[in-house]
């Protein structure tokens, strides 16, 4: 049997791993792995047109699985490249390991051809970032980087030159078992003590949870049926506990509708469960605030806490829950749910009238027709920008649904890699990627590899031929909106050109025809719908500096955006409240 390089050890330790491809462009310094690739049938090379789409694509497939994705750039440019998605997926705590391939040792500090220094480059976006100079460091170092990718949440990046990776594999290198999955957090005794105190003593409570909710449903809908507490919810936190919740308030932020400002505003205590909110003044600073994280380094940095509570919160609350006294006062909650219904009311009607009408199409619209018509277990990847508001009102959550996004580092062009990485983890699996003109564009070049993989993804495009959101910001700061058009080709003749499924809808009619086609397309589709560039939207509450913002913008825009089915959520819950 032929002596194994560092190159074929490499791709074996991540396979053992349980990474299943590795998504980049081939390049020379990357040459050694990609060939070992094509010889270990266990792990598979995904060809990409740009890395920051591998970069991309791993933190999706990281996020839908849970496991350990992988990526890869080529040395120079090439890596340089994945850094975007890099800081994407470390920021959303996937856990992702890249690698980025180096120019020749021997030239390393010398002002090479192509020369950078991943290890610089890479060290803030990620939890660990080394170099394997010398074959005697293999396989410890690629360990300590997986376990450091998935023990934290998020990113390792090794650098290697390529002549490193053409030599043995050092004979007696030793491996060890591979931590693959992460263990669960408890609190101590003294602060679940203290925080059951303070729900005790407190009349009116209030939950606000984030994505550190995932699997932790029923453990919140327990305590919150058990103190009688509305439950807001931060926008990486709606896929996760808005379903099935009888005592939802909605979605505080930039992006919030409902109740939730007002029910994290009037409460006495302010729970926040596994949420790193960072748009501190919407949080109150005259209510006692309790946070729960799992990552320590979250706690307290948003808002001044009166508990910071170190524990995952599906451990935190089964800990908690049994302890806590019932409450039998419902007051505040019926008044928020109520509150929450009217809220609601009051901005649904604008876009559902007369809407089969309207030219350009509604946005909104687009986005109710595509919630009514996605699979139950669809997977929607979102670029930023307006694309977020329309998925945060209009996407209904079920626990079986996925929405990923930029959430967290907020980038353009997110959502067709995403996509991609998506949908390589299950080909029978709807996934849609929401698409903002802009955002695709910039990426548009990645559409072709769903054409060579024959992926089906569905690109749903909210083409208004401008950066919508770009133009509120200016709105909002008084400034006319300034370089934010754009000059748009027709993207479903560009689709069908490079031998995908493409059509245009101009019109409001024929957008139901034009998903339901698309959707039973058994490959690769784009529905290019041309939406109102005039569909902006506010926050649930604005500033005074706002609203100087917005009366020195001579524009005319809509303000207030509709909230889909949330509304018939919001009817639905109203029936547990009391009548007197």
């Amino acid at each position: 049997m032929a002596k194994q390089n560092v190159a074929e050890q490499f791709v074996d330790i991540l396979a053992r791993a349980g990474v299943k491809r590795l998504y980049g462009v081939v390049g020379d310094s990357l040459n050694p792995v990609v060939d070992a690739i094509r010889r270990n049938s266990a792990i598979d090379w995904i060809h990409v047109r740009h890395e920051e789409t591998a970069a991309f694509a791993a933190g999706a497939e990281a996020q839908i699985t849970g496991s350990l994705a992988a990526c890869a750039g080529s040395c120079g440019p090439g890596n340089l490249h994945l850094i975007n998605g890099l800081y994407d997926a470390h920021r959303s705590m996937a856990p992702v390991l890249a690698l980025a391939s180096h120019i020749p040792s021997s030239e390393i500090g010398l002002g090479y051809f192509q020369e950078t220094h991943p290890e610089l480059l890479f060290q803030e976006c990620s939890h660990y970032n080394e170099m394997i100079s010398n074959p005697e460091q293999m396989p410890r170092l690629l360990q300590t980087a997986i376990q450091h990718a998935i023990g934290r949440g998020g990113v390792s990046v090794v650098s290697m030159p390529g002549d490193v990776a053409s030599k043995p594999a050092p004979e007696k290198s030793i491996e060890h078992a591979l931590v693959t999955a992460r263990p669960t957090v408890r609190p101590g005794d003294d602060e679940i003590d203290k925080l059951c105190r303070m729900v005790d003593e407190a009349k009116r409570v209030t939950l606000f949870c984030g994505s550190g909710t995932a699997g932790a449903h029923a453990e919140v809908m327990e305590f919150a049926e058990k103190i009688k507490s509305p439950v807001g919810h931060a926008l990486r936190g709606k896929e996760w506990i808005q379903y099935d919740n009888p005592y939802d308030v909605g979605m505080s932020g930039l992006l919030g509708y409902g109740a939730a400002y007002e029910a994290t505003n009037e409460c006495d205590l302010l729970v926040l469960l596994g949420t790193d909110f960072p748009y501190n003044a919407f949080l109150p600073d005259d209510v006692k605030i309790v946070q729960v994280d799992v990552r320590p380094e979250r706690l307290g940095r948003r808002s001044k806490l009166d508990l910071a509570v170190w524990g995952d919160v599906r451990e935190t609350l089964r800990c908690l829950t049994p302890r806590v006294k019932p409450k039998s006062d419902r007051k505040f909650l019926d008044r928020m749910l109520k509150k929450h219904a009217n809220a609601l009311e009051g901005v649904v009607k604008a876009y559902t009238r007369k809407v089969e009408k309207h030219v350009p199409i509604h946005p909104e619209f687009v986005a109710s027709v595509l919630d009514e018509m996605a699979d139950d277990d669809a997977v929607f990847t979102v670029d930023t920008g307006m694309n977020n508001v329309w998925a945060a009102r209009y996407l209904t959550p079920n626990g079986k649904r996925r929405v990923i996004g930029s959430f967290s580092h907020g980038s353009m062009a997110n959502a067709l890699p995403q996509a991609i990485g998506a949908q390589f983890t299950d080909l029978n699996r709807q996934v849609v990627a929401m698409s903002g003109d802009g955002g695709f564009s910039m990426l548009m070049g990645d559409f072709l590899t769903l054409v060579q993989y024959d992926l089906p993804v569905k690109v749903v495009l909210f083409n208004n031929s401008s950066l919508g959101m770009v133009e509120l910001e200016m709105l909002v700061a008084g400034l006319p909106s300034y370089g934010t058009t754009n000059k748009n080709p027709d993207f479903a003749a560009i689709a069908r050109a490079a031998g995908a499924y493409g059509v245009r809808v101009e019109k409001p009619k024929q957008l139901q025809s034009a998903l339901k086609d698309a959707f039973k397309h058994k490959g690769p589709a784009l529905v290019d719908v041309v939406t109102d560039p005039n569909a902006l939207s506010i926050p649930p509450k604005i500033s005074a500096d706002m609203v100087t913002g917005f009366a020195l913008s001579a524009s005319k825009i809509v303000l207030d955006g509709g909230v889909g089915r949330m509304l018939q959520m919001a009817r639905s819950n109203l029936r547990n409240v009391p009548r007197p």
